[in-house]
């Protein structure tokens, strides 16, 4: 493979992840052993052939829109790079956010503190990711060997269940080890929740275990947050600082004792912080547990169609059929049910505390986990991993070379006044924020998916796409923190019922399912007012394309399809402004300030003429963000993203 051949490989759908360009009804296996029957391949392709059209990428439409991008986005950088400068008369404000850098003599913005303390342990992260599968093999090979009976590619059931056993009982291990290092004293408080949980899913009556699980569960993200985390002095100055003479002798000891024992906080106290990934963990076992229980009567090696398809449309009841355990589609990994030896505490604790996913995910199901264990996944090809690593790394350096080049995010800090940037100022600020945000999230997700790939298991990736290449508010939420939007997939938002416009009650009941779910993830990510706020935006800004769906349906301009995408794009215009202002709310400068943007934006005659023409400047990407689905289409991928 030449040198621009890699280059190009590294930014295909198929290396972030192969979910994305096989169905998921379609076993890994079989795409790997027809990767070089073109009959196979053209056939695939073929699959959505008669829904695309022609490629316009050389048309002369698409002409002019290069030269307008052009000179678009090399202006937008240069506005951003301008603010940013030592020259600018806001740069004394800024500069006590910025830290020595390492790039053209140029200082570093570090004032975000979820990346810098990311950024800080980069070092002990990578190390990890050398450390740990290197020490699995050592425990593999010295502690827990398993010989195989067979040379067979196919492993036999016994086989797959002492894979099982070796990987786990490691996982066990190293989870506890993991979090007493990482958490010191608090490691006991993750256990005990975590124990508690597991007694509530596994001994209740089953009709109780989905009330259970929410509760609780919800229950602990509001106590962690009135508690500090189950802070021992905060937990006793509550029980015993105001005059509980009657209860104890000297309150006042206790409390001492609390924060005694809170020093003791490992390499990150505040566990709470990030024990949000963990709950959803927690409610996906609970939830994986409680359908296994109508279907223990299956082996894990029969289902049927019923339970993978909800197809209930055959009077003669579900029919069954033979699967390869070792072989199976991601649809069947995740909807077959663990057997009822897999639902142990050992194996509980390995999956909700797996090192490589424990901190910020991406999130696996308890069915995908346990069968991974089982059978390592035909996904995961060491050249794709490789790839994989050198594009985090090309992501890694795109985020230090921002961070040196535009201090957006230390502008924000500063608390400005809004008022003396120009609209143009405020408008690639406002822009470049989001890509900040995106990217500090990015590679997090990235680095420990990674991580996990070379320990042997294949999570979900978590961003299909650059936030920049994003027009239908749909779509963008299925693609930005996909894992997560999977999660509540299945397990609240069909559960509550999923979406249906047939009809005014079928919608009204979708609006209401959308405003439950949205508010979840909300409370989910912080209890705070502008994230509540934030989820009731997206819910709102959701609208508009949902009624566009309703009345303008693709079907209506099969006759006049250039009329229809001409409309799409400037209803993507839309869309893109109003995701812009819910991200922007919720997640960089809250309702206030964003108030106090946009007064600032349109403050004069040139911010209205400006924004038309940033409007103009997005219908134009919007257009090649649409060729870019058509183009995949054309290839038979199929993203919904």
């Amino acid at each position: 493979m030449g040198v621009l051949s890699f280059l190009s490989s590294l930014y295909e759908l198929d290396t972030l992840d192969t979910r994305f360009t096989t169905d998921s009804t379609e076993p890994y296996k079989t795409i790997i052993e027809s990767r070089h029957d073109t009959k196979a391949n053209q056939e695939r392709a073929a699959r959505y052939s008669g829904r695309t059209k022609p490629s316009r990428w050389r048309s002369p439409e698409f002409i002019l829109y290069y030269v307008i991008l052009s000179y678009v986005i090399p202006y937008m950088l240069w506005v951003a790079y301008d603010v940013s400068s030592p020259t600018n008369p806001h740069y004394k404000s800024i500069e006590r956010f910025l830290s020595p850098g390492w790039i053209a003599g140029r200082k570093i913005d570090t004032s975000d503190a979820q990346y810098h303390t990311f950024r800080s342990n980069g070092p002990y992260l990578a190390s990890l990711l050398v450390f740990h599968p290197l020490l699995r093999k050592l425990y593999n090979s010295i502690i827990h060997p398993v010989s195989s009976g067979s040379p067979s590619a196919r492993p036999t059931l016994e086989e797959a269940d002492l894979r099982l056993d070796q990987r786990a009982s490691f996982d066990y291990v190293f989870a506890i080890i993991f979090l007493v290092v990482l958490h010191g004293i608090s490691a006991f408080k993750v256990l005990t929740i975590l124990y508690i949980n597991y007694q509530l899913a596994t001994t209740l009556p089953r009709k109780y275990i989905p009330t259970a699980a929410w509760t609780f569960n919800i229950g602990i993200l509001f106590a962690n947050e009135m508690t500090k985390g189950f802070k021992f002095g905060v937990v006793a100055t509550q029980l015993f600082g105001r005059a509980h003479e009657s209860l104890v002798s000297d309150p006042s000891a206790f409390i001492v004792w609390g924060h005694w024992l809170d020093s003791y906080g490992g390499l990150m106290s505040r566990w709470e912080i990030l024990f949000n990934i963990t709950v959803l963990r927690l409610i996906s076992f609970d939830m994986d547990y409680y359908w296994s229980l109508d279907r223990r009567s299956y082996s894990p090696v029969e289902v049927s169609f019923h339970d993978l398809y909800y197809d209930t449309t055959n009077p003669d009841g579900p029919k069954k059929k033979q699967l390869d355990p070792s072989s199976l589609s991601e649809r069947e990994r995740i909807k077959i049910p663990a057997q009822a030896k897999d639902f142990s505490f050992r194996n509980y604790v390995a999956y909700a505390i797996y090192a490589p996913l424990y901190l910020t995910g991406p999130i696996l199901t308890f069915n995908d986990f346990i069968s991974q264990l089982r059978y390592r996944p035909a996904t995961i090809e060491t050249s794709r991993t490789i790839r994989y690593g050198v594009r985090f790394l090309g992501t890694l350096l795109a985020m230090e070379m921002m961070l040196h080049f535009d201090y957006v995010q230390a502008i924000g800090k500063s608390k400005p006044k809004w008022d003396e940037y120009s609209t143009a100022q405020l408008s690639v600020l406002s822009y470049f924020n989001l890509h900040m945000i995106w990217l500090k999230l990015l590679l997090p997700w990235r680095l420990f998916r990674l991580w996990a790939l070379i320990d042997g298991v294949d999570p979900p990736e978590n961003m299909l796409r650059c936030v920049s290449n994003n027009y239908s508010t749909f779509a963008f939420w299925r693609s930005w923190h996909r894992s997560y939007n999977r999660w509540l997939t299945r397990y609240l938002y069909i559960p509550l019922g999923g979406s249906s416009f047939k009809n005014t009650t079928s919608s009204i009941r979708s609006i209401a399912n959308y405003v439950l779910t949205f508010t979840f993830v909300a409370l989910w990510h912080d209890i705070q007012l502008n994230l509540l706020v934030w989820g009731w935006l997206i819910v709102l800004f959701m609208l508009p394309e949902m009624i566009g769906r309703v009345f303008f349906p693709a079907r209506k301009f099969e006759n006049w399809p250039n009329v229809y995408r001409m409309g799409q794009a400037c209803g993507s215009v839309f869309n893109i402004m109003m995701m812009m202002a819910a991200n922007l709310i919720g997640f960089a400068f809250g309702l206030d300030g964003f108030r106090e943007v946009v007064a600032g934006m349109f403050k004069d005659l040139f911010g209205f003429t400006f924004f038309l023409s940033a409007c103009a400047a997005l219908f134009c990407g919007c257009h090649l963000m649409i060729e870019v689905r058509e183009s995949e289409l054309r290839r038979g991928i199929m993203t919904k993203g």
